[in-house]
């Protein structure tokens, strides 16, 4: 298989390669223009750029009062016959537009000025519409590919983390592929698996919850957007108020991302190739005890106890060798991940059809000991074309990926493996088999059983769109969009017999889960725009159709007769265990949206859809949902124009709506049955309930967005609160019926609430240097308001009303005891043993506030950017070690007798319950707040003397760094794991790289 793959990764490469090559050779034609007239003309070429230099592409060039025009190329380059006497407009979004006479010159080379104003003009993706930053009513943010393209990472969502308010971002961990959490505003829903927010690519909704998976990745599934090429994609809106996703009903109520992927704007051939490559290593290692001190420490123990050290009660010191020593952090993951990326895209085309294609390869190790790696193999295409009356449109996209991810099962390389006695024995023999014997002389198993098991997952995503439009008559348009994905996931867990103690006689044996979605969507909508002096109106109506399906199997193969044939079902003994599940989830909605604004300066947005979703019984299967938002530019009015002079920008923005969420399991409203172990019976499993209904999330938000100077300061800051109630959650139901619990609808309420504050500036701006910075900070709050009969419920010892979700119960720690030494907790109840009745101390475990400040520095042909993201929270230290039986942490060196607040060291029954009761309570607390450098770049745009003469249009040399410096007082592995000692999830990556336009 690996052989196989290697050869498809290099044959792959080779057709793109030639394509892309093969069709630059063949399309090499230069700028048409758009119109031609047939007046006299002068045939002018010119170029333009920026105040720095630098070619500014796409750039539209028109001769003023007329429909002649053309745009600039790679290289700012543009052709154009112009006819005498007549005036040239050069127009390019945020920069000023220029008008330069044209008195018969052969060649015109201008430079263009940034307009820090016409930036707000930039189009942002709504959904179903398009808007700008000024004229928005809602709460939309933005990155752009500037910001996420040549960063190292598997998922585009990687790249969000510190850069957007409002949005959090958690790591799925150092393994290649692993889900990444993401919370738009919070936890809305009781049920983890209700809160995930919309994913939409191109117009086409992706199903964002994780794969499942058997490997060491199995904690937080496979990311389903991990087939995704990084660098091609163009933008990423995440709408978060109920103004942004009420047009999306049910599917929009924790949120939607959208993901835009690039197009061949130019129209003329470009080809485009990056390259980078870098190594990425653990950041941070914990002080661990070296094998004297951890042997001091346990023989101390034991002189507490006054207890003899013996084979059993001490094999470290009896059997293992007194003076041999392993550090295992850098033993289990102390390796050297290296990560590859190429990328190929070629577009072109003329004023009337574009195209673009690419195509990438990626590659990224792990930093473990053994071969485990990551590999992605993409394509994209997009096809747009308009008709030359320009009434009809036809925009296609298409992206496919294979990735295949090699990472080992059943083994936690990532856990307290690395803990062990540093003076333990060797893990392997000399030959490279696990050494079992010496371990088994301590009556323990090898730590890293399961070593030679291997996983092998290749999955295979396909997402199309095809957007067609026709304007029946002047500002009304139909259109309808057209949307198919296919995901396919197979996953092989070789289990060999040599992974396993020689003693316990395990089999060759193998496990096999494959998971295949597929959907599709239509989506007809009319859309109408109209202006009537100052009054701009603009509306549409639509319906959706979407049908998801799932299959899942999953199986066991067990009694190979050899190694090499395991994965052969053929060559397996029996299959055991196998199962088949199939799910057919169908939605449809009607939704509209009327917009209208006056005089540019008052607004309002009404949206509302009417969704019918499947999950639900026939009784409450439909359900409404709308909302308005409204805005008002105050800064145009004639009155803030002269009180208020250095005001260039200012908006007032509210809504309110609600969304629903369906995210719950299909055809839980019927009864479910299981075979019984005799043949010809059923016993039922599940309860019905045609009744449940829809979770309601009811949105309210306020905002005020400021322009300073010129808009050389912009400000943005909102409120917002959001209710979740009608939650769905397993009600309680009594022994009698035979059921535990049955799917219903309550009324508890969750509510996030908070602030998010916005601000960019331009800094300095010169001629030859630029900096810019872009802060975002947010404090959010989560609250359960209500929970009418918690107690009774299956959640009365995990949540508190009053409280946020995530929070930890926790006992009251009452100090060292004065006759023993141990630590100590409070029995509230005095009932002689400690149960939740005990645990009395609300801990919240949730961000204070997180946020990040990007700088952007630019120097001629140099570009300096780092984002530093930041966190406040608590965290909880719950391997700290200090007084337990097996000290092996080295946080202070007075626990070595007892002194100050840890408690004596012991190796006792009764030391060992107090240590893992202590856990449980506020001792280990410590603040877990960071200061992160999350993102290093610095690129170079060689001279142009230069790369005209090897014959290239643009040539950039670039470094790229990541999670390069962490600042923090967590004395835990990460601090984005701050309830986890040893949990990590964040490599230093250092990579560079090379981009040629030719």
């Amino acid at each position: 298989m690996k052989n196989n793959y290697s050869r498809l990764k290099w044959v792959a490469l080779i057709i793109i390669a030639g394509m892309l090559l093969f069709l630059a050779q063949a399309a090499m034609a230069g700028n048409k223009p758009l119109v031609t007239n047939s007046f006299p003309q002068q045939e002018i070429i010119g170029k333009v750029t920026n105040m720095e230099g630098v070619p500014l592409i796409g750039v539209t060039v028109m001769v003023k009062g007329t429909n002649t025009g053309t745009i600039t190329n790679l290289e700012g380059i543009f052709q154009l016959n112009v006819p005498q006497n007549n005036t040239l407009v050069f127009s390019f979004i945020g920069y000023k537009t220029l008008e330069l006479p044209f008195n018969g010159e052969k060649e015109v080379n201008v430079s263009l000025a940034e307009d820090i104003a016409t930036l707000g003009e930039v189009q942002i993706n709504a959904g179903y519409y398009n808007t700008t930053r000024r004229e928005s009513t809602g709460n939309i943010s933005r990155i752009t590919a500037e910001e996420i393209e040549l960063q190292p990472v598997v998922s585009p969502l990687q790249a969000l983390q510190g850069r957007m308010a409002g949005v959090e971002v958690s790591s799925g961990g150092v393994n290649p592929g692993g889900a990444t959490t993401i919370r738009i505003r919070g936890i809305n829903s009781l049920r983890s698996e209700g809160n995930y927010p919309l994913y939409i690519i191109d117009g086409v909704p992706i199903n964002s919850t994780p794969i499942e998976t058997n490997s060491i990745i199995g904690n937080t599934g496979l990311d389903p957007l991990n087939t995704l090429n990084v660098s091609n994609i163009e933008s990423i809106e995440v709408l978060k108020d109920a103004d942004a996703t009420a047009i999306y009903g049910s599917r929009g109520a924790n949120g939607v991302i959208l993901i835009t992927t690039k197009t061949g704007k130019q129209r003329e051939t470009g080809l485009e190739a990056r390259i980078y490559t870098g190594v990425s290593t653990m950041p941070n290692r914990l002080n661990l005890l070296n094998t004297e001190q951890y042997l001091e420490i346990r023989r101390t123990a034991f002189e507490n106890d006054g207890v003899e050290p013996n084979e059993f009660n001490a094999y470290d010191l009896v059997l293992f060798d007194q003076n041999r020593y392993t550090d295992w952090q850098d033993f289990l993951f102390g390796g050297t991940a290296e990560t590859t990326n190429a990328n190929l895209a070629f577009s072109g085309g003329n004023e009337n059809t574009s195209f673009r294609i690419g195509g990438s390869y990626f590659t990224q190790g792990t930093v473990y000991t053994g071969n485990y790696n990551y590999h992605k193999i993409t394509g994209d295409i997009s096809l747009n074309h308009r008709s030359k009356d320009n009434k009809f449109n036809i925009n296609l996209s298409l992206n496919y990926g294979v990735d295949v991810n090699r990472l080992v099962g059943n083994v936690s390389l990532n856990s307290a493996t690395f803990l062990l006695p540093p003076n333990a024995p060797s893990i392997f023999n000399n030959d490279g088999s696990l050494n079992w014997e010496d371990w088994g002389e301590a009556n323990l198993d090898n730590p890293l059983k399961g070593y030679f098991n291997a996983t092998n997952t290749e999955s295979n995503n396909l997402i199309s769109n095809v957007g067609l439009s026709y304007e029946l008559f002047k500002g009304l348009k139909l259109k309808t969009t057209l949307g198919y994905s296919k995901y396919d996931s197979n996953e092989l867990w070789k289990l060999p017999s040599r992974s396993y103690n020689p003693a316990d006689a395990s089999p060759n044996s193998s496990f096999h889960l494959s998971s295949n979605r597929n959907s599709w969507i239509v989506e007809p909508q009319l859309v109408y725009e109209s202006q009537l002096m100052k009054l701009n109106v603009a509306a549409l109506i639509g319906a959706t159709l979407q049908e998801n399906k799932q299959d899942q199997q999953n199986f066991q193969a067990t009694g190979y007769a050899s190694e090499s044939l395991i994965g052969n079902i053929a060559a397996a003994e029996k299959i055991i265990n196998a199962t088949n599940t199939q799910t057919d989830y169908k939605y449809s909605a009607l939704f509209s949206r009327l917009g209208i604004n006056w005089d540019k300066k008052y607004y309002i947005n009404l949206t509302g859809r009417r969704d019918g979703s499947s999950r639900f019984g026939p009784n409450n299967r439909f359900a409404n949902f709308g909302a308005v938002g409204v805005a008002w530019i105050f800064s145009e009015e004639p009155w803030v124009k002269k009180s208020l002079p250095f005001l260039s920008f200012g908006k007032l923005r509210g809504s309110y709506g609600t969304t629903g969420n369906d995210q719950i399991g299909d055809y839980g409203y019927l009864d479910a049955y299981e075979a019984t172990v005799g043949p010809g019976g059923l016993y039922p499993t599940a309860l019905a309930n045609p009744d449940y209904s829809w979770e309601v999330n009811k949105k309210l938000e306020a905002g005020i967005e400021l322009g300073l100077l010129d808009d050389k300061i912009r400000l943005g800051l909102s409120r917002y609160r959001n209710r979740s109630s009608n939650q769905l959650v397993g009600y309680t139901l009594p022994s009698t019926t035979g059921f535990n619990s049955v799917q219903a609808n309550l009324r508890a309420t969750v509510q996030n609430s908070g602030w998010e504050l916005e601000a960019n500036s331009v800094n300095v701006e010169t001629k030859n240097f630029r900096w810019q910075t872009a802060l975002n900070i947010s404090f959010p709050k989560n609250e359960l308001l209500s929970y009418p009969n918690i107690e009774q419920s299956t959640y009365a010892n995990t949540y508190r009303v009053g409280h946020p979700l995530n929070i930890s119960l926790l006992y009251e720690y009452t100090g060292l005891d004065p006759e023993t030494g141990l630590y100590t907790i409070r029995d509230v109840n005095e009932d002689g043993s400690f149960d939740f009745q005990d645990r009395i101390i609300i801990q919240d475990q949730s961000r204070k506030f997180y946020g990040g400040i990007n700088n952007n520095l630019s120097y001629k042909g140099f570009t300096l950017q780092f984002l530093w993201e930041f966190v406040k929270q608590n965290g909880r230290l719950v391997l700290f070690d200090a007084g337990a039986p097996f000290n092996i942490l080295d946080l202070d060196d007075s626990s070595l007798n007892g002194q100050n607040e840890y408690q004596t060291i012991s190796q006792s029954f009764q030391a060992n319950r107090a240590y893992s009761y202590v856990l449980e309570t506020t001792f280990p607390n410590q603040d877990a707040s960071f200061l992160r450098l999350k993102t290093l770049s610095l690129g170079y745009n060689l001279p142009k003397g230069f790369i005209q003469s090897v014959g290239l249009k643009q040539a950039k040399i670039f470094m790229q760094a990541q999670n390069l410096l962490t600042l923090t007082p967590f004395k835990g592995l990460d601090p984005e794991f701050p309830t986890s000692t040893i949990g990590f999830g964040n490599l230093r990556t250092i990579s560079g790289g090379l981009q040629i336009n030719l």
